[in-house]
């Protein structure tokens, strides 16, 4: 049985500040050295790398539509291994679910299965005695779900706090702390930059983190916190491992050199879910990062490059003026190498973005527009690749602005009800839009880093899904340089 102190931070609804002050709790109990681990419920990776800037150890995703309800308590045994303290921050509000399976997917259905204290953050700026119906009605909602107490944001005055304070001791509900309404102020940066600030080490993001924490220690009790969070039962799993999973034999024969795989990220990290750099080293890769707006070429001996989905799209520019980037970038998936991109990085290897030349990889054309795609796709595979074998079904989830002309290769790396084929599948590379979690899919890492081991099957001229425009975007000069052709982008999602 493995005990690990927890608590799940969670709200009536967005808006309510509890992004904030998960920041600040974790930021303020590492300042008085505990060690702490920060978690996210949902498919926010942006959310991810603050907490885990904050905890100083990787930021982690616990989304059970992503991994399946069955792992959300290993993956946090996993992540929280060997710390004090364990701070998961909710989505939404808590009985709330992006796909209304509520009773499943929502923050009090991952609290429930966590066996985890809940403490509700209420803005209280326009509420009086009604803050005690509200937090009663949460409580009485769900009788499995334990709702720890509150702490209360945006708080006018001492009159305020005496009185908030005194309706909700009436229902015996706690009050661990309660900001004043300049106490939580906007100091993060903006999400147009996504994990960027984080994984580059910006001092904007760190100076941000800390006056969160600044904040929580002067509002907060933390020691009773803490209580609350050790008085979390056992539970009775073993935590995740990527040692273990089903699908982990060996993607290397005894004694064969590991292989160099290249993930895109910062000195802070990657923009990959944390677990996907441990699957490719239990899979037995040596993991480098690789920095696109930094570093000009490959690191020495790459022989297989993942783009994580948390690349943003606001940074076209950066990434297009890397010109040496893109070349070896095109080079790589050219030699046949595996090259998996999510998101964004779909963009990336496209010929251009909005005018701008980007890797070349696909001869493709992306476009940023006002409106934005966003929710979970079961995919089904349209070929065979490193990600998937041709059938498999994958749930992945996808958020972007942008839009590809084609949408979707010769070779398509994916359908879903509702929309044409989409992505592409050409030599090693598998690039697309959706988001997977490897953690439900070792065996993505597991084929990876066995096709980087091996030397690439010679590939004949104009075969594949989606045949580069020439290196960097430059025309057709390659000799596998086919056009691809496929479905228009823009088909409904």
């Amino acid at each position: 049985m493995t005990v690990v102190p927890r608590l799940v931070l969670s709200a009536p609804s967005s808006g309510h500040g509890k992004n904030a002050l998960a920041i600040g709790l974790l930021a303020a109990f590492a300042d008085r050295g505990l060690e702490v681990a920060g978690f996210k419920i949902g498919p926010d990776q942006v959310d991810a790398a603050y907490l885990g800037l904050a905890s100083g150890r990787p930021g982690r995703i616990l989304d059970p539509r992503l991994v399946g309800a069955e792992r959300i308590a290993p993956l946090l045994l996993h992540g929280a291994g060997g710390t004090d303290l364990a701070v998961v921050q909710g989505s939404m509000g808590l009985y709330d679910s992006l796909t209304g399976r509520s009773e499943t997917e929502s923050t009090a259905a991952v609290a429930t299965g966590l066996r985890s204290p809940v403490v509700l953050v209420v803005d209280v700026a326009a509420m009086g005695q009604s803050v005690a119906a509200l937090v009663h009605g949460f409580r009485a909602y769900d009788e499995q779900l334990w709702i720890g107490g509150v702490i209360l944001n945006r708080v006018a005055s001492a009159r305020h706090e005496a009185l908030l304070r005194e309706a909700l001791d009436d229902i015996g509900i706690p009050v661990y702390g309660a900001l004043r309404r300049q106490d939580l102020p906007s100091v993060l940066p903006s999400r147009r930059h996504g994990v960027v600030p984080v994984l580059e080490g910006a001092g904007e993001a760190a100076r941000a983190v800390r006056r969160l924490g600044e904040a929580v220690t002067a509002t907060v009790d933390l020691e009773r916190l803490v209580g609350l969070a050790r008085s979390a039962p056992a539970l009775g799993v073993q935590p995740w491992s990527p040692q273990t999973t089903d699908e982990a034999a060996p993607a290397l024969p005894a004694g064969a050199a590991r292989p160099v795989v290249a993930l895109l990220g910062g000195p802070g990290g990657s923009f990959s879910h944390a677990e996907t750099a441990e699957l490719l080293r239990a899979a037995g890769a040596e993991v480098t990062t690789l920095d696109p707006f930094a570093d000009e070429v490959l690191p020495a001996g790459t022989r297989a490059l993942v783009v994580g989905g948390a690349l943003p799209e606001s940074y076209a520019e950066q990434l297009s003026a890397n010109r040496r980037l893109c070349i070896a970038v095109a080079e790589l998936a050219r030699t046949g190498r595996p090259v998996v991109a999510e998101g964004a990085g779909l963009l990336w290897l496209a010929r251009e973005l909005d005018g701008l030349p980007m890797c070349g990889v696909l001869d493709a054309i992306g476009s940023l527009r006002d409106g934005l795609v966003v929710g979970y796709r079961e995919a089904t595979a349209q070929g065979d690749s490193v990600v998937a074998v041709r059938g498999e079904v994958v749930t992945g989830h996808k958020e972007h602005r942008a839009v590809l002309t084609p949408r979707g290769g010769q070779r398509p790396a994916w359908s879903w009800p509702g929309g044409a084929p989409e992505g592409f599948i050409w030599r090693g590379v598998h690039a697309s839009q959706l988001v997977p979690h490897w953690a439900a899919y070792p065996g993505i890492a597991t084929r990876l880093v066995a096709a980087a081991a091996a030397e690439p099957a010679t590939v004949p001229v104009g075969v594949g899904g989606g045949a580069p425009a020439g290196p960097a975007g430059v025309a057709p000069g390659d000799p596998a340089g086919a056009v691809a052709s496929g479905p228009a982008a823009g088909q409904p999602d």
